[in-house]
């Protein structure tokens, strides 16, 4: 996959490392030059320096053939206006930009981009550790409503079902991490020692998993 990053601060800078290790080809664009002093010397990725809505910049790092567009800059105002030119100009399949007004989100979700608000998040997420104090729960989904869980399979459900911790409607196991490596499980699939399922779970059906964890006899 082919990605162009505007914005080489500490997003930006992640974001490269993560894509170009996954074997992605990553160009970055950064109005200022010393941006890029910052990005690990082993990481293969191509440099612009120049405003990521500017089109000469954006052709310069191959907006005409990428397969993802993310802005990523300390500017809401830059970022939304490169993430339109990316979607509206270039037609850039996934475009995402990062929002730090959460006003402003919804605002440009409307216009059909992506948005990613770390200050939303970040409160989502405060509030869920003190609600929801589980080490299990990785985020919160969907206003709160729905959660994204990572379980530790317990014995007696090995040799069993993954559908058994399926509950339509209420717990998904949406993949299964098994020995580094993982799968989507289809109704034949089970569960095996080590295991680690991955669930989305609705806020009601928190005291539902309990049960369905418990060894037999406890519930």
């Amino acid at each position: 996959m082919k990605v162009v990053i505007m914005g080489c601060g500490r997003v930006g800078i992640l974001l490269t490392q993560e894509l170009c290790r996954a074997g992605h080809e990553v160009s970055v664009i950064d109005k200022n030059p010393s941006a890029f002093d910052r990005l690990p010397p082993d990481f293969k990725a191509k440099t612009v320096v120049g405003y990521g809505f500017d089109r000469q910049i954006l052709e310069e790092a191959g907006i005409k053939e990428a397969d993802a567009f993310l802005a990523v800059s300390n500017g809401d105002n830059s970022n939304i206006v490169s993430a339109r030119v990316a979607r509206e100009h270039y037609h850039v399949p996934h475009v995402i930009a990062r929002i730090y007004d959460p006003t402003r989100a919804d605002i440009y979700e409307r216009l059909n981009i992506p948005t990613v608000s770390t200050t939303r998040w970040g409160v989502k997420q405060m509030i869920l550790m003190l609600t929801h104090p589980r080490e299990e729960i990785r985020e919160s989904l969907a206003g709160g409503d729905l959660f994204r869980m990572r379980i530790e399979v317990p014995p007696h459900l090995v040799g069993k079902p993954v559908s058994r911790l399926a509950v339509e409607g209420r717990i998904l196991v949406a993949g299964v991490d098994r020995g580094g490596s993982g799968f989507i499980p289809v109704p034949s699939s089970t569960f095996q020692g080590g295991d680690v399922a991955h669930l989305i779970v609705h806020k009601d059906a928190l005291e539902l998993l309990d049960e369905l964890l418990a060894p037999i006899g406890e519930h």
